[in-house]
């Protein structure tokens, strides 16, 4: 990329200054490459829970009250205030906010997340409960609220995904789908490559996997929403020697007694928090992502470009990029889903991934953006 042909200053608006969570370390890494190409670059925050980049300033407003309503309102109106008070050429918003020139848009409406997501808790008491608390909580309705307000008044929208795009057009009919860009997320792909036979041999015995063994592998920090509970039940559809091995989320206990309940309490291990997901996903045989919910997933992604057959419900972003007799429609379907991971478990290891040159993804793409529309004032 050239250098700027004008600099400007710009704030980055999100709730945290973080780099942990796939959000808050995208905007990390977003005001890291506008401050390198010599723009001025604020932060605002509610929070600021690691260092900032250099060359960014951290402008953070705290936080004000105790229930989320109150939380949601004080930032979205609070980062308002502070935009206009910093006369900035441009703002990039990635939190609830009510107005900035660009937003970028990583989950699609709250409605049709209450709509697709409600399947992943069990019907009867369990799932209407959730759907009640939801449609009761005031802070919710002002995350609704606001994004009706900023689909009106933000002049342009950017989508993770085709997919979100389709959910963001049928929430909100006055949308013109062709004026709504799409840039995806983009894996490392030199931290997430493939590793030869005898090197993916050795990291299985360091993980006390047997050789006779097939490793299905998944990562969710959700696990009701990442359908883990399904995944618990596809294992006991598979042959004694597929195990299910689960990064990330916490507190399994309920996971484990249904596994217990199912006779292959022997064959799942939660890991909790794996901070080397490459060699995660290499030690793995297939990477599934029982999702019902997912704006573009990165662990299907990053699995791929590891070498790991990864297969994915239709209801992830990032499923456009798999095979697609790895992408199964229903993450409810235990039966299929056995199908499914059976066949992928006999086919080849996928080589390198390689990312589609027509479809944008990256950071590039953003910064781009940015200064075109700087170039045009």
């Amino acid at each position: 990329m050239e250098k700027a042909l004008r600099t400007g200053r710009l704030a980055v608006t999100m709730p945290r200054l973080s780099r942990y969570g796939g959000a808050e370390s995208f905007a990390w890494r977003l005001s890291e490459a506008l401050a390198a190409r010599g723009h001025e670059v604020d932060f605002i925050c509610a929070r600021c829970e690691t260092d900032p980049p250099e060359g960014v300033e951290p402008v953070v407003l705290g936080r004000f009250g105790g229930f989320r309503l109150v939380k949601v309102l004080w930032f979205a109106f609070a980062a308002d205030r502070a935009c206009r008070r910093g006369d900035y050429d441009l703002v990039f918003g990635m939190g609830k906010t009510l107005n900035q020139d660009i937003l970028r848009i990583g989950g699609g409406p709250i409605s049709k997340f209450w709509e697709l997501s409600k399947r992943a808790w069990p019907r009867g008491f369990a799932r209407s409960f959730k759907m009640l608390r939801r449609r009761l909580s005031p802070g919710n309705w002002a995350i609704h609220v606001i994004d009706r307000i900023r689909m009106r008044r933000t002049p342009h929208l950017v989508c993770v995904s085709d997919l979100v795009r389709d959910w963001l057009v049928e929430s909100h009919p006055h949308l013109n789908r062709d004026d709504i860009a799409v840039i995806y997320n983009r894996p490392d792909l030199e931290r997430f490559s493939p590793i030869g036979d005898q090197e993916r041999l050795r990291l299985r015995a360091a993980s006390h996997i047997a050789e006779d063994q097939v490793v299905v592998a998944t990562a969710a920090t959700n696990f009701a929403l990442k359908g883990v509970r399904h995944l618990v039940g596809m294992l006991a559809r598979l042959p004694e020697n597929y195990v299910l091995r689960v990064a990330g989320g916490r507190n399994p206990a309920k996971y484990e007694r249904l596994a217990r309940d199912l006779g292959v309490a022997d064959r799942v291990r939660f890991l909790g928090r794996v901070d080397d997901m490459p060699a995660f996903y290499r030690a793995a045989d297939v990477f599934i992502l029982a999702s019902f919910y997912d704006a573009c997933s990165n662990a299907a992604l990053e699995a791929l470009a590891c070498g790991c057959r990864s297969l994915s419900s239709a209801l992830n972003g990032s499923a456009r990029f798999l095979p697609q007799r790895w992408v199964f429609p229903d993450p409810a379907d235990e039966a299929a889903m056995a199908e499914v991971v059976l066949r992928a478990a006999g086919e080849s290891r996928p080589g390198p991934f390689q990312w589609p040159d027509h479809v944008l993804s990256g950071l590039d793409p953003y910064v781009e953006m940015v200064e075109g529309l700087l170039d045009g004032k």
